[in-house]
């Protein structure tokens, strides 16, 4: 199903408004697992952006099929879900049921244990979307407090949690950020013209979108073709709302940057990388040194920066999440090393109508349709005249 008003949010849950008197409660008067478990998902969503390294996870404290607690991660290193919502519902918590898209950590790290919180407030019964998928930690929780007398459900909304925080499990299981490749293109597949024009090739909702994107990943990678024709700031620019830039990435295998380029000279709150496989010293690196930008020598594979072998790099600087922006050499390239996890692919109501303009990937592909790359679990959005796909490799 097309959905014809999508807005410009990177996950389907929407904000949760503080309710009014009444409106905890479903049609019947009486609301289910399912339905308090997807108000605790529609909070941890609120944390997107702002919780990496960390999960994003919601809390409710339900008593009496009321809620009388809310809370969600709202920063790394800040307090837990449970302990926001802990804290709303004070003395109520006593015998209630507390909902939480995550598994209660039993682990001190730079909080202390939620487990703990929770027994100190009486909860009688957790219900948790999934376990934690930290191999390390796996399980802990859930154990705990079950030995300690507290009744446990899992799996409730589990799909939905997952989806959630999908880069945070590949990141804890796989030490590498989780890859989302983002393309926009005209109904016959052309990213830009002949002459290298793509301003624009999508309407202002879906430039709108890919912002809040930006806002939501960790990182975003472009390839120097990129810089050199577009100059782009590659900032999170979200209106009124407070952003967090992406850490900006620029695969540069022979260090030709402009040193005029904005990503060298604009302050931001994150840093830039360029990613080279010249690593001799010259009076051009030392240049783009004393601006600030980090440079970082890459194995070159083909006379390009090896995808495969920079992920795990990038996972190893805390990079959970990445969000490949760069152009069509760069495009071929992430899906040729196959380190994109999750696509968006845009189309506008355009036709460029000639075989000369820029495509979406560029350089030889498979010789047979069945080598093709297959697609799972799509989705199909709608920003004012564009359509969106989302899809998993």
């Amino acid at each position: 199903m097309v959905s014809r008003k999508t807005k410009a949010k990177p996950f389907s849950f929407k904000p949760e408004k503080k309710p009014g008197p009444g409106r905890s409660r479903g049609r019947t008067g009486i609301m289910n697992d399912q339905e308090f478990m997807r108000i605790a998902l529609e909070l941890a969503a609120r944390g997107t952006g702002w919780t990496s390294p960390n999960p994003m996870v919601g809390a409710v404290v339900v008593k009496d099929n009321d809620i009388v607690g809310r809370g969600w991660h709202q920063k790394a290193g800040g307090p837990h879900a449970e302990v926001h919502a802990l804290d709303d519902a004070g003395k109520r918590a006593m015998g209630a049921t507390i909902y939480v898209s995550l598994e209660p950590c039993h682990h001190q790290g730079r909080t202390p244990p939620c487990t703990e919180k929770i027994l100190s407030a009486g909860i009688g019964r957790v219900v948790m979307a999934m376990r934690d998928p930290n191999p390390d930690v796996r399980g802990g929780g859930a154990e705990y407090l079950s030995k300690k007398g507290v009744s446990v459900t899992s799996g409730v909304c589990e799909a939905e949690a997952r989806r959630l925080n999908e880069s945070f499990i590949k990141y804890v299981t796989t030490k590498q950020p989780f890859v989302t490749l983002k393309c926009a293109a005209t109904l016959d597949g052309r990213i830009a013209t002949r002459t290298g024009d793509a301003k624009w090739v999508t309407g202002e909702m879906s430039r709108k979108f890919v912002h809040e994107l930006r806002h939501a990943n960790d990182a975003i990678l472009v390839g120097v073709n990129t810089v050199k024709v577009d100059d782009p700031l590659l900032t999170a620019r979200r209106g009124a709302e407070k952003s967090k830039d992406p850490i900006r990435i620029v695969l540069d295998t022979h260090l030709s940057i402009p040193e005029t380029s904005k990503l060298l000279r604009n302050p931001s709150g994150s840093d830039t990388l360029i990613i080279t496989g010249n690593s001799e010293s010259s009076a051009r690196r030392n240049a783009i040194l004393k601006t600030g930008v980090k440079i970082i020598d890459a194995p070159v594979k083909d006379g390009r920066i090896d995808l495969s072998a920079l992920m795990p790099r990038l996972g190893a600087m805390g990079i959970t999440s990445l969000l490949v922006e760069g152009g069509a050499t760069v495009a071929a390239a992430a899906l040729q090393a196959k380190v994109v996890d999750k696509i968006y692919f845009f189309y506008a109501p355009k036709i460029l109508g000639g075989d000369d303009g820029v495509p979406m990937c560029s350089g030889p592909g498979p010789a047979l349709m069945s080598d093709s790359i297959p697609v799972k679990n799509i989705r199909i959005h709608r920003f004012g005249d564009d359509v969106m796909i989302e899809g998993y490799l």
